[in-house]
């Protein structure tokens, strides 16, 4: 059934109106907002704006995090036919000013003083710039900048004209169709300026279905809302899904209070990328390495069964009565109450997605008895393309091709993808948009990878960014730096990393440490260190990174195509990347390029004989202040194995 996002509202709060839409979590409360109560404070809003002078296919930013007045805001803006625009609350304000610009913002909302201080800091840079509408006002009660104004101002202007109106809103949902554009999404820009991918509704809304009935998701699922709003995957699990299916989504505090509040809500439906389950059982691991020897005992014990049969049992297949048994008891006394402390006891499905998970990071949850599985998809295709079902879950694919999809692979290896969520276009680039979606109608992923005798996608890396080795003991290998990179952030030590070697002789790469975990590991070693660049430079430190890179070397020599691509020399960064650097994107993807040309003295270094080099780096603070950290680093060499094909053929000669 085809439909528009504020349809979908209405018939919720007509068939459910005094069923739980959204909660928000306030001074340590949650309230509770009915599908009611929001038909009628997007209706307000809807007024407010029209009020203001809002235009059909006019757009309308977004900036903040998770509330329920700003997925108010956007309701509203779809019901007049404008088109809402979500800005990552965490960006600087410089990085506002190409989306403003480009895509003619005349009005914005804004959650708190610290987006609507952004907003003024560029206010110069953007003279169409006309309205600010702010929902929290604490701090802003004496600020006198024109055109700016309380949202509660706006709601007030509106439903003083729905009194006078009364039809006004159901007469301009009625306009609308699944075809008219719903919203805009601006990539991360990992190189040059951000493009604004433009989705339907009818695009959003289908991919939204696609992926619920999948899962069978029902209207009693619970949401946890975390993730930036600008982001796509977390707007159409949080809003898409949510108005398809009618589920209730709840809304953090604060990001300090997210791992509390998970366990407050207990969801059921769940996503996150690798990076925050890496996180979550850091923290684990972190507390266990602190615990008694007895519970260390039974933690180890318990965690090598369900290793062995919690997936077996997950996917129902044949376990032995024993093996079942000693499970139950192994849940009762281990993994209940870990999954509860995770958030993680009412978890009926979870996704990830964004980047490869590590095999056993993906068995770990799901020996527990966490239904944890990925996906594929992008911004330009509504997410939604591959999911992996329950009984098929597995940590080298990517799932097989969900409803309406169509996938084949290029003789270069590129995956390509026809969809119902493909994007209308890049707004304002048709050149980019030719470049993209052939005349077909296949959309061009940029992603290699290969379909398996299962029917999985399995995805290798970026096109562009796999290479090859010239010279040296691999030469002519196959070089796949992002594959290397996720193996490298498999371990728990190691945050980040980011490879070098397509053209050269050898892989060379730079480690970020996990402060946390590195600074745990170091106190329990009796190590002192007096912050991240002290510990970075331990020699102590660089060894543990060695074991870990030496690790990843000894996997990769299996690999019959990625054998060359076994690291050699190797780095631990002083600094941790940061995406105000630009060195992270917003959605903190390495931006291998510029770290490549920011820190180009160290990649010059790591393929040179030097064993060690001096860096002075530029830093910018969350207060807008810079400042430069300096540090002489340690070059190091890994070794590196022969691959085990190879090695077998020899001897067989």
């Amino acid at each position: 059934m085809q439909s528009t996002f504020p349809r979908l509202m209405l018939h919720q709060a007509a068939t459910r109106a005094q069923a739980p839409a959204m909660r928000e979590k306030e001074y340590g409360i949650w309230q509770t907002t009915t599908w009611s109560e929001l038909d009628q404070l997007v209706q307000a809003i809807a007024a407010g704006l029209h009020l203001a002078g809002l235009k059909r296919e006019e757009h309308l930013v977004l900036l903040g995090s998770n509330r329920p007045r700003l997925y108010a805001a956007m309701l509203a803006a779809q019901s007049l036919g404008a088109i809402p625009i979500p800005l990552y609350q965490d960006a600087v304000a410089p990085e506002c000013v190409f989306p403003i610009n480009n895509a003619d913002i005349r009005f914005c909302i804004a959650e708190d003083q610290e987006q609507v201080d952004k907003l003024l800091e560029v206010r110069e840079q953007c003279p169409q710039l006309a309205r600010i509408w702010y929902d929290e006002p604490r701090g802003l009660r004496h600020y006198e900048e024109p055109g700016l104004d309380a949202l509660d101002t706006l709601v007030a202007q509106g439903k003083e004209f729905l009194a006078q109106h009364p039809s006004f809103f159901l007469q301009q949902v009625e306009q609308g169709s699944p075809s008219d554009v719903a919203a805009m999404f601006f990539t991360s820009g990992t190189t040059g300026n951000p493009k604004g991918v433009v989705h339907t509704h009818e695009s959003l809304i289908n991919r939204a279905r696609a992926g619920a009935n999948f899962d069978h998701l029902r209207d009693s699922e619970e949401v946890l809302a975390y993730l930036p709003p600008a982001w796509i995957g977390q707007n159409i699990f949080s809003y898409a899904q949510w108005l398809v299916v009618g589920y209730v989504v709840n809304c953090p505090e604060n990001a300090s209070t997210v791992s509390i509040d998970l366990k407050e809500v207990g969801p059921t439906y769940y996503f996150a990328p690798p990076r925050v389950f890496e996180g979550l059982l850091t923290n684990v691991m972190i507390r266990m390495e602190d615990a008694g020897p007895i519970m260390q005992t039974m933690f180890r014990s318990c965690m090598s069964l369900a290793k062995r049969v919690g997936p077996a049992l997950l996917d129902r297949k044949p376990v032995s009565v024993l093996d079942r048994i000693k499970y139950l008891m192994g849940d009762l006394l281990i993994y209940g109450p870990l999954r509860n402390n995770l958030g993680f006891s009412r978890v009926r499905v979870a996704y990830t997605a964004g980047e490869a998970i590590g095999p056993d990071l993906f068995s770990f949850y799901r020996s527990i008895g966490v239904n944890l599985k990925q996906l594929y998809g992008s911004t330009e295709t509504a997410v939604f393309v591959c999911l992996q079902p329950d009984n098929d879950a597995r940590s080298d694919t990517v799932g097989i091709p969900c409803e309406g999809v169509e996938i084949k692979v290029s003789e270069t290896g590129e995956v390509m993808v026809k969809t119902p969520g493909l994007l209308k276009e890049y707004y304002k680039n048709p050149k980019a948009t030719a470049e993209v979606i052939s005349e077909d109608g296949w959309y061009h992923t940029s992603d290699a990878g290969f379909i398996d005798a299962s029917g999985h996608l399995k995805i290798i890396d970026r096109i562009k960014d796999v290479g090859r080795i010239q010279g040296g003991a691999f030469s002519g290998a196959m070089f796949a730096p992002k594959y290397v990179e996720n193996k490298l952030k498999f371990f728990s030590f190691i945050k980040e990393a980011v490879a070098y070697g397509d053209g050269r002789d050898q892989v060379c790469v730079m480690v970020n440490i996990d402060f946390d975990a590195v600074g745990n590991w170091a106190e329990r070693k009796n190590l002192p260190y007096a912050g991240y660049t002290d510990l970075a430079a331990k020699p102590e430190v660089c060894e543990l990174i060695r074991e870990c890179v030496e690790q990843v070397n000894a996997e990769l020599s299996r690999d019959e195509l990625l054998a060359g691509s076994q690291v050699s020399r190797f780095l631990v960064l002083h600094k941790e990347l940061d995406a105000d650097d630009g060195e992270l994107t917003r959605t903190n993807k390495v931006r291998r390029g510029f770290i490549g040309e920011k820190y180009a003295v160290l990649v010059d270094a790591l393929y040179s004989d030097k064993s060690e080099q001096y860096v002075e780096t530029q830093v910018k603070y969350e207060d807008g202040r810079t400042g430069s950290i300096s540090a002489t680093l340690r070059l190091l060499n890994a070794k590196t194995f022969a691959p085990v094909a190879a090695a077998a053929g020899v001897a067989s000669v």
